[in-house]
Parts: structure tokens; C-alpha cells; sequence
């Protein structure tokens, strides 16, 4: 299994409605082939950022299965207006 850990930045000022956006996306991403789990972090340093981390089976369930899929499409359509920057996005596999 690996995370697809990526850091969102939004206004804050719209959080409610970002994580809102964020819960009706969420059935297209546990509808996908691969998929594993799914969690919304919120910094308590900086509340506009957040990390989005969803497991997956492998990078390739993420980047080929999910992001070609038209769930892709409708996560970017509820979520990505609300983005500031544009979204950083690594993959982890844990170690210990």
C-alpha cells in the first residue's frame, strides 16, 4: 500500500465549505479501482492547508486508475475551486 499525501491551500475563510466539497467527493475516490482509504487533515499551525491522504494499492491505482477515471474529473469539479495554489502531491509507502 502507498499514500498519495497532497497539501491543499485554500482560504480559510471558506473552510466549511471546502471540507464539504471535500465529503461529497469523497465517494468517487472510495469508487475507484485500488483505493484504500481516505482522510482530511487540517494544519493547526496554518488553517488554510491542508492534507489530503488516501491510500492506494499501488502509485499506479492512483495515477492511472483514479486520474484517468471520471471521478478525477468530478473530485477536481467539487474541490478545485477552492484551491489558492496549486496542489503539491507525493507518494509514501511506510517504513516502520
Amino acid at each position: 500500500m502507498i499514500h498519495e499525501v497532497a497539501t491543499l491551500t485554500i482560504d480559510p475563510a471558506r473552510a466549511l465549505d471546502f471540507e464539504a466539497a471535500v465529503a461529497e467527493a469523497r465517494p468517487h475516490f472510495e469508487a475507484a479501482g485500488g483505493f484504500i482509504s481516505f482522510a482530511l487533515h487540517r494544519s493547526v499551525e496554518n488553517p488554510a492547508r491542508y492534507h489530503l491522504i488516501v491510500g492506494w494499492e499501488s502509485v499506479e491505482a492512483h495515477m492511472v486508475d483514479f486520474r484517468e477515471a471520471e471521478g478525477f474529473q468530478k473530485w477536481r469539479a467539487l474541490a478545485g475551486p477552492f484551491f489558492i495554489e496549486t496542489p503539491s502531491v507525493e507518494h509514501f509507502t511506510q517504513t516502520i
